[in-house]
């Protein structure tokens, strides 16, 4: 290959779909227009898991670019972009570094040169969901190399989420250096505006610029002359780059990867392995990098690794509410934001040993309330609600309904054995099914609390939704229990008798429990 091709500064290889639906092809700068102007709705290839990655790509690509050319505004013409974007690369006026397909032993798009330019002994991978870090089982979560009509932006995404999100994959397959551990992920929890694809970049993109200082300052990254296009620089797979001669906004590389040209102008990718990182962090680092979206969990002083559960409504409430993490940069309210409209958004792949456990995306609209809260920073009021509800739910499935379940399937003998395993496992999935419905709705109950103008009345509307809830489930639970005679009535009699009790005991809901206390109706039923 004598010259570079797919150059992304001049071609349009990225495929998008504007605010009306239609379907356009841009070229990168050409993208940054659109994103400025908010006109962009979505990208067609772009598979879920991609969303983030690529999002966190274009902030940082455009802060760079602004940063470096003393802007602080986006401008407004695809000239101007291409211009800011091909001086980062000074040394490459080419444009190979922004070209997905170029000589070896030059930079092409998140690919390092390799010295001497030969790929000798390299593997080669045929579709861009194989070189995706996406981990399939056998073929049965998501078939695997079936992308044969790969088009250049699908080989874009790919890379993209492989050199910036994927982390230890055996031996000479390092991860990135912006998660806690090799077998860690990189999740991301900011604040997205109202509007489309642009209106979050916008945003993004102030925040990153005007957190750049703390970032260097906190995290111990330079914020004049260090690294920031990691795979402009040559490499041999020996040799690693030190975290504190990078920029704050670096675009980071894990793997030794090239995309070649075949027969036929097909693309085709190859990678090798490597005895050492590309960038060498210190083990008390752990996921500390200054990324703008990545919470710090304060506590154990190290990057959030998103557990296999997902954001969870309890780790959601941790991270909006709690004192336990460190704010990101995107998640921090800013004096421009809009009073209404914006939503928490939190997204993230979790990793495991040589595996996927689930992509995970959770929207939780802000309210009016809850922006005032977040932005003046008293959060002790709208805290102390949300994680008393977290404890209301754990109470009522742990000691209320797991309680009344083994009631139910020891057929209502006087002594229960909380330990017989056959039991565990058989209400376990009634024991999920409530979490699941609790999970799936506790933010919008949780705002209408902090909205009302009675939050006492709504919080006990709220708690009896729960115990109704909480029966519901119990009774859906009669089908394993027993089945004949009198064991079946006493089974039923006792779950139910427990189940009543408890919640008109003063020990676990006492506010509940008065008020069930005094309507005739519930009473009449539980007798």
């Amino acid at each position: 290959m004598d010259s570079p091709h797919l150059n992304l500064l001049d071609e349009p290889l990225i495929r998008i779909r504007d605010t009306e639906g239609a379907l356009q092809r841009l070229s990168l700068p050409a993208l940054f227009v659109q994103l400025g102007r908010d006109t962009v709705r979505d990208y067609p290839a772009l598979r879920p898991h991609q969303r983030h990655p690529w999002h966190a790509l274009l902030v940082q690509l455009a802060a760079l670019a602004l940063h470096e050319a003393g802007e602080t505004e986006p401008w407004d013409t695809a000239a101007d972009w291409r211009a800011a974007l091909l001086a980062l690369t000074h040394d490459h006026p080419d444009g190979c570094a922004f070209s997905l397909l170029a000589p070896h032993d030059q930079p092409a798009f998140l690919q390092a040169p390799v010295p001497g330019g030969k790929l000798d002994g390299w593997k080669p991978i045929t579709t861009p969901d194989a070189l995706d870090m996406l981990v399939t089982s056998k073929n049965h979560d998501l078939k695997g190399k079936r992308m044969l009509r790969a088009e250049a932006d699908d080989w874009l995404f790919a890379l993209a989420s492989l050199q910036t999100q994927e982390g230890v994959l055996g031996s000479g397959k390092y991860g990135i250096s912006r998660m806690n551990s090799g077998y860690g992920n990189r999740p991301a929890v900011g604040v997205s505006p109202p509007g489309a694809a642009g209106a979050r970049w916008r945003r993004d993109l102030r925040a990153v610029l005007d957190g750049r200082s703390g970032m260097a300052a906190d995290f111990g990254l330079r914020e004049a002359g260090g690294t920031s296009l990691l795979w402009v620089v040559p490499w041999d797979g020996t040799t690693s780059l030190r975290f504190a001669e990078l920029d704050p906004f670096y675009i980071e590389i894990c793997r030794r990867v090239r995309l070649e040209s075949e027969e036929g102008n097909r693309v085709r990718a190859y990678d090798s392995t490597s005895k050492a990182k590309r960038v060498s962090v210190g083990e008390e680092q752990k996921g500390k990098t200054g990324d703008p979206w990545v919470p710090i969990n304060l506590e154990e002083d190290k990057a959030l690794n998103l557990p296999a559960g997902g954001f969870d409504y309890s780790l959601c409430v941790d991270i909006l509410w709690g004192g336990k993490f460190r704010r990101t940069l995107s998640q921090t309210l800013r004096p421009d934001d809009l009073s209404s409209g914006n939503s928490f958004l939190a997204q993230g792949l979790v990793r495991g040993n040589g595996k996927t456990e689930g992509y995970h995306e959770r929207r939780i609209p802000l309210t009016k309330k809850t922006i005032g809260f977040l932005s003046s920073g008293q959060t002790d009021l709208p805290a102390k609600i949300a994680k008393a509800r977290v404890e209301d739910v754990a109470t009522m499935r742990r000691s209320v309904l797991r309680t009344a379940l083994f009631c139910l399937l020891e057929a209502g003998t006087e002594k229960i054995d909380f330990e017989r395993r056959t039991a565990k496992q058989q209400i376990e999935p009634f024991i999920q099914a409530f979490e699941r419905s609790e999970d799936a709705r506790f933010f919008d109950d949780l705002n209408r609390e902090i909205e009302a103008d009675d939050p006492v009345a709504e919080r006990l509307a709220w708690q009896v939704g729960l115990a109704e809830r909480a029966e519901a489930v119990l009774r859906s639970a009669f089908a394993i229990g027993p089945q004949c005679g009198e064991r079946r009535y006493r089974a039923r009699s006792r779950a139910l008798s427990y189940f009543h009790g408890a919640l008109r005991g003063d020990k676990h809901f006492p506010t509940l429990a008065l008020h069930l206390r005094t309507q005739p109706a519930a009473e009449e039923a539980a007798s």
